[in-house]
């Protein structure tokens, strides 16, 4: 019996619920169909108050019902007087929020957390002593960039005989599945068929793979990631550095196309502020962490215990980051990048950050459906932090359009007219707003380049309100998206950018 065979045969046997076969040179897993019912419901079953599958439970629709009522009636009653209220109330919501970021940012600026790992400490590092490790990489309709995936895993510095590459694809997808087996997959790389079922969404098959995978770490990574070579063995490193508390070591993530337009611009500073300053200032305040979707480094007996990923939630990421904080679970930073293509077009920004904000909402709403209990497991401090940064967020981006359409008819209205309707504590609320709120979203993205040295980036951040302005479209659709399709995956369009991406290991810096 060859190598492959006898892999097959040991991964069957401690499964138990799979059918396999092989085809060419990549070994094909189907899993079976109560597999996939465990990856589907297995959280709802367990603690349906911690699944997003019910939008809004029976009390929440009462409350928001009532909500609605309210405001109608005030607006028939008092029309102006209602108006005044929520726009100073909303104002207020989106200065806090804004100052929460800015105040966590400012913390994270003051400290280094992030896991240096010792280059003389990885040398000598025992192939024997290293434990076997997942690499979970969910894809569906990626067929154009298999190739580069298969390319970037196969960089990975790490013992073959203790990797274990699980490439994720939907049953339909039978494309991606012939582009992976046209690129001449090493052994440890298996293409496991996730079954056909409904919600289709990156969740429920990294939930497939979770019920699979025999690694004592589990990372995941998206089709066209190029991580550092030697970001598992680091991620090892940094757990053994860490403690037992530590569930998961978040790599940081950047973009290999960051001069590719002013979109990919915007992304690259973006993401500097929020893996440089925003994650170590909510860490070192243990405050609860919305993990990024891609180069989570888990603790496998750790994720199971936390019920993996939840198949309706689309910001899977958050919600398990918020799960985990609220079992006293922390979150470690290692000094590993991960590359990624950045969005180069305006529809599909809008399409991932619309379904990234509707993720944020439903994170909210399943965790806001018992705040007492909530409140209990984080402590008012954290439960504020989470109210402000994942309740905040979604609420901060539909702010915006709004805002900018009264900054600019105040701009219009005479001065006489603005102070018959529109007290002045109020009308200097939304102009704090108008030029504190984005002066200081301007200067936090100002800060990200300097950790990475990318200083050219830096008179790009001028650019953060009309950016917002994308976030706020985005909202707005992810809004309409949580009433009508909650579930529904919106995809990303991967490989449209003119660049290849780099090799992992001559990957530049931004």
């Amino acid at each position: 019996m060859d190598d492959s065979v006898r892999a097959l045969s040991r991964i069957q046997s401690m499964v138990g619920c799979l059918r396999a076969r092989v085809v060419g040179m990549t070994r094909v897993h189907m899993a079976d169909a109560e597999v996939a019912r465990e990856a589907t419901y297995g959280l709802w079953e367990r603690n349906p108050r911690l699944s997003a599958r019910v939008v809004l439970l029976r009390s929440q629709k009462i409350m928001v019902a009532i909500t609605l009522i309210a405001l109608v009636v005030a607006l028939v009653l008092a029309p102006v007087g209602t108006v005044v209220a929520v726009v100073g109330v909303s104002s207020v919501v989106f200065l806090a929020s804004t100052a929460f970021k800015f105040w966590v940012s400012l913390r994270g600026a003051r400290y280094d957390l992030v896991d240096h790992i010792d280059p003389e400490e990885i040398a000598a590092l025992d192939d024997a002593e290293l434990p076997v490790y997942t690499v979970l990489v969910p894809v569906f309709r990626e067929a154009n960039i298999v190739h580069r995936l298969v390319t970037n895993l196969g960089a990975l510095d790490y013992p073959s005989d203790k990797l274990e590459v699980l490439i994720l694809v939907e049953e339909e997808d039978d494309e991606t599945r012939a582009a992976i087996d046209a690129s001449h997959t090493p052994d440890y790389m298996t293409v496991v068929v996730v079954p056909r079922g409904k919600p289709q969404t990156k969740p429920r098959a990294c939930n497939v793979g979770l019920s699979l995978c025999t690694g004592e770490f589990v990372v995941i990574y998206d089709a066209e990631d190029a991580p550092d070579p030697l970001q598992l063995k680091k991620s090892f490193l940094g757990f053994r550095h860490a403690g037992d508390r530590t569930a998961v070591m978040q790599a940081q993530l950047n973009y290999f196309n960051a001069r590719e337009n002013v979109l990919t611009r915007m992304f690259t500073l973006e993401y500097s502020y929020w893996f440089d300053y925003m994650l170590p200032g909510l860490d070192v305040d243990t405050l609860p962490i919305p993990l990024g979707g891609t180069s989570n480094h888990f603790r496998t007996s750790m994720l199971r215990e936390l019920g993996g990923w939840d198949p309706f939630n689309v910001t899977e990421d958050a919600d398990l980051g918020i799960r985990a904080g609220a079992l006293g679970y922390r979150v470690g930073i290692v000094d590993s990048v991960t590359w990624e293509e950045a969005n180069t077009s305006i529809p599909n920004f809008i399409r991932q950050r619309s379904r990234w904000i509707k993720g944020y909402m439903q994170t909210s709403l399943v965790h806001a459906r018992s705040p007492r209990l909530l409140i209990a497991e984080l402590g008012w401090r954290r439960f504020w932090g989470f109210a402000l940064l994942i309740g905040g967020t979604p609420l901060t981006f539909l702010g915006v359009l709004p805002f900018a359409v009264i900054t600019f008819v105040t701009w219009l209205t005479p001065a006489d007219v603005l102070d018959a309707y529109f007290p002045p504590a109020v009308l200097a609320v939304c102009l704090l707003n108008f030029l504190l709120g984005n002066s200081l979203v301007i200067y936090l993205n100002m800060m990200g380049p300097f950790k990475r040295g990318a200083f050219w980036l830096v008179p790009w951040a001028l650019l953060n309100p009309l950016y917002w302005v994308l976030h706020s479209i985005a909202a707005y659709k992810g809004l309409g998206q949580l009433i009508l399709r909650p579930h529904y995956w919106e995809k990303t369009e991967h490989g449209l950018s003119a660049q290849e991406g780099p090799a992992p290991a001559d990957a530049p810096v931004a």
